[in-house]
């Protein structure tokens, strides 16, 4: 056991206890995850004319006036947010964390394969997604769907939070690569003009009316700018029960393109006998660009727990445990 790392689920439970984390609703069971909490929306969404940050010594709720906020949505009885718009939720969880205690946020898988972006906002914040040591407030999340309206609701969850103990110290890296050389289809490609997507529904939707599935043609697929991917690594992927990982973002000179919304891998994804593959949530950017099997793109990056977890991902039931080429928990299975 170190004392430097991530807070796995064991000691998030004793962060709850001790009133670092709190809610004005109870805390649900399945928000702790092996090594992050689920944040869960609030009663409000503000659309914005554009993102932006509140910078040092300022409040998120103080930059909402009438020159930013377009219009308020009340989400109590669920609301769609449509593509091409910006929106900011406060969610329901609050910090109060010790000088020791820093984090980071991330969207959960599945809103990254729906390609929901979001990122977290705090007060006097001057970046995204990033907990300070010490941090005292609330937190917002800043959703912008991007291919698909999507349908949420007040406790709808779209993104998670890691907090770290100590600095971060990267165990090790390990590079991963495009598969498209497996059977069937190699990927699949988003639909523009779908319908809209309640991302609270499971297997709710059929594949086809939202996606089409893509082959390679001598191992290698065009990406078309804007258009949104999913794809799968051609390694499986272990994490062991001592450490978490958080996919890197890509790096420029791999490609003219994104491999990832959603980032981090809970301690115990993709150990025997449910081996997994990383999915990979591309979007092209200004040029058409082929991408081949076994192309790098990106990398993993493995730190260690700062205690033991209680529970490895997968042990009480995970839509991407042993997941191949998979799309979001929403949509039925590709027949």
């Amino acid at each position: 056991m170190t004392s430097h790392g991530v807070l796995p689920d064991t000691e998030l439970k004793r962060a709850i206890a001790q009133n670092w984390i709190v809610a004005d609703d109870a805390f649900l069971p399945d928000q702790l995850q092996p090594a992050s909490l689920d944040l869960r929306l609030g009663e409000t969404a503000y659309r914005l004319r554009a993102s932006f940050l509140p910078g040092a010594g300022a409040k998120v709720l103080d930059r909402l006036d009438d020159e930013l906020v377009m219009h308020k949505i009340d989400l109590r009885g669920g609301a769609v947010l449509e593509t091409g718009c910006v929106y900011l939720v406060q969610v329901q969880e609050q910090l109060a964390l010790p000088k020791h205690i820093h984090g980071a946020a991330n969207p959960k898988s599945s809103t990254g394969r729906v390609d929901v972006f979001t990122r977290l906002i705090l007060d006097g914040a001057t970046s995204f997604d990033y907990v300070p040591a010490g941090y005292h407030g609330p937190m917002w999340a800043e959703i912008s769907p991007c291919t698909f309206s999507v349908l949420v609701r007040t406790g709808t969850r779209l993104s998670q939070m890691r907090l770290r103990q100590g600095e971060a110290v990267v165990k090790r890296e390990i590079d991963f690569t495009m598969d498209l050389a497996m059977s069937g289809p190699v990927g699949f490609r988003a639909k523009r003009h779908s319908g809209v997507i309640d991302v609270d529904r499971i297997a709710a939707y059929d594949p086809r009316d939202f996606w089409e599935p893509m082959e390679a043609r001598r191992g290698r697929v065009v990406l078309e700018p804007g258009q949104f991917y999913i794809f799968a690594s051609k390694e499986n992927v272990i994490i062991p029960a001592d450490e978490a990982a958080e996919m890197a973002p890509i790096r420029p000179e791999l490609g003219e393109f994104r491999a990832h919304y959603a980032g981090f891998f809970d301690p115990g994804f993709g150990i025997a006998p449910n081996e997994g593959r990383a999915v990979l949530e591309v979007r092209s950017r200004d040029v058409p660009f082929f991408v081949e099997d076994g192309q790098p793109v990106g990398k993993l990056v493995f730190e260690p727990l700062s205690g033991s977890v209680e529970r490895l991902y997968g042990e009480s039931g995970s839509s991407y445990q042993g997941q191949k080429l998979k799309l979001s928990k929403n949509f039925a299975s590709w027949r």
